[in-house]
């Protein structure tokens, strides 16, 4: 099995998997983990051999959605943790499947967001009040966990990338 293959059959949807689950229990996404996107896609690139101009526009994709994100970041609207996957995310997709992305992590955060607001309408259920990750989910004080719908988009976009479609020869 060739190394790009193994990065999007594998490390890519690991990653999305453990930022989704990093982002609900503790709401943060770490810098290594983004770190490992941005490595892995630098090998995935080389070894798929993606010229220079295709390189350049995945570059300008997952700057211009760093750029904007991070203004939404300094606005307060969403967290540090979020901007910086949203980033690297839209670096491996390019502008070929950014649009698909963004509007899904759009949809799937507007559902999150409707679900939470709700469930935090009601009592938390004794069950989960020893959950300290339960509580602050559930606390209003407390932000959305959007990496969640970032996450889940990728993995949904992941099968029409670019990316995808050279590793699988396609």
């Amino acid at each position: 099995m060739s190394l790009p293959l193994i990065a999007l059959l594998f490390v890519f949807p690991a990653a999305m998997a453990y930022a989704a689950a990093s982002d609900l229990v503790s709401m943060t996404i770490s810098n290594r983990l983004c770190l490992v996107l941005l490595a892995t896609f630098a090998v995935c690139a080389v070894t798929l051999g993606l010229g220079w101009h295709q390189l350049l526009w995945h570059l300008a994709a997952g700057g211009l959605v760093l750029v904007i994100c991070f203004g939404m970041f300094a606005a307060g609207w969403i967290g540090g943790g979020d901007a910086k996957l949203a980033a690297v995310t839209a670096l491996w997709f390019g502008f070929d499947q950014l649009m698909p992305y963004l509007s899904l992590a759009a949809i799937g955060g507007g559902v999150l967001t409707f679900v939470l607001l709700k469930l935090r309408a009601s009592p938390l259920p004794q069950v989960a009040t020893g959950w300290s990750w339960a509580r602050r989910l559930h606390s209003p004080k407390e932000g959305v966990p959007y990496g969640i719908a970032l996450a889940f988009a990728a993995l949904l976009v992941l099968p029409d990338s670019s990316l995808w479609r050279a590793a699988m020869g396609l």
